[in-house]
């Protein structure tokens, strides 16, 4: 990830990143800008498409047929975590207790909130009830969106940005997603396809026509910096935007691709499909839960012991001598 990350990290805080400094607004749209919004989840779905283009493949059909949250409360919890962070980083990217950072504290929670409603709303509406997991959802997809102009754009354009990020994102995911193909090929289990790329890349988009020329110019180095629908050069802006995407999404594909393929020589890029059966966590001598039986798919004769209770596995009990009680 360091290695798809770097050269990101050097678009977004070097001036002279893929554009020079000019009278234009350069390609990241400073800290604020594209970048925030795109730099780590188009890696996580990159790296399920090579999963899918290298032939890794997806889940056993048997966990793709049902996977529930394994606990909503803790679902919730870390949600409030996030929101409450989220708020952080964003109203910190000035390093300064300013006007730039009060906008970006306020419009991360306008957006975030918007999104949540209209996610919850759509879901009630088709579904004919809510669903406390596609809150969250909405609620991420909401700070995704206006994380790149967090501090760049006015509230009332945070509240459009938290409709378009509480709608578009739920149409990819449970229309589109549903009808193309390469999507269902795809073993996306957060949906982060959608929640990420899909309201990053909207949010990068907006940001190019929200962008509030006064706001701009507390926070941007570059003079004249304003979104499109402020006219003058902002009006090419969302091409730059949509231009500063592309080279994001097509470097992590490529750079991506590279270290799977890497990867792939050194050691098996898919687990055999007995290892998958009991789990990961069974494979290493442990088990997270064993419940209803679960356990029961651990063989401590063939995975090794995961407590110094020799009595507990038959293979080292025969070994020290241990009577087993059965």
């Amino acid at each position: 990830m360091d290695d798809v990350c770097t050269v990101m990290a050097h678009l977004l805080l070097h001036c002279r990143g893929v554009q020079p400094v000019g009278r234009r607004l350069p390609l990241p749209l400073g800290r604020h800008g594209l970048l925030r919004g795109l730099r780590h989840p188009p890696f996580l779905w990159d790296c399920r498409l090579d999963c899918y283009l290298l032939g890794v493949g997806p889940r056993s059909a048997k966990d793709r047929e049902r996977f529930p949250p394994n606990n909503v409360l803790l679902t919730l919890a870390g949600a409030g975590l996030l929101w409450m962070g989220w708020a952080g980083f964003n109203g910190g990217d000035p390093y300064t207790a300013n006007i730039d950072a009060s906008m970006a504290i306020l419009n991360t929670n306008i957006c975030a909130a918007t999104s949540l409603l209209v996610w919850t709303w759509l879901d009630v509406l088709f579904f004919k009830k809510p669903s406390v997991v596609g809150a969250v959802q909405g609620m991420i997809t909401g700070l995704v969106c206006i994380t790149p102009g967090a501090g760049l754009v006015q509230g009332w354009a945070a509240i459009i940005m938290g409709i378009l990020s509480g709608s578009v994102p739920w149409f990819t995911m449970m229309v589109v997603h549903k009808r193309w193909s390469l999507l269902q090929k795809i073993d996306d289990t957060l949906g982060v396809f959608h929640t990420h790329a899909v309201a990053g890349y909207l949010g990068g988009i907006l940001t190019g026509l929200f962008a509030e020329p006064e706001l701009c110019a507390l926070f941007l180095p570059v003079t004249n910096s304003r979104g499109g629908v402020y006219g003058r050069s902002g009006r090419v802006q969302i091409a730059k935007q949509l231009a500063g995407g592309a080279f994001i999404i097509g470097w992590n594909i490529v750079v991506t691709s590279i270290i799977c393929v890497v990867i792939g020589l050194v050691m098996p890029l898919r687990m055999p499909d007995e290892q998958l059966l009991i789990g990961d966590d069974a494979v290493h001598g442990e088990e997270a839960y064993a419940l209803w039986g679960d356990g029961e798919l651990y063989d401590s004769t063939k995975h090794e012991a995961y407590t110094d209770d020799t009595s507990l596995h038959p293979r080292l009990a025969a070994t020290s001598g241990a009577t087993q009680i059965v």
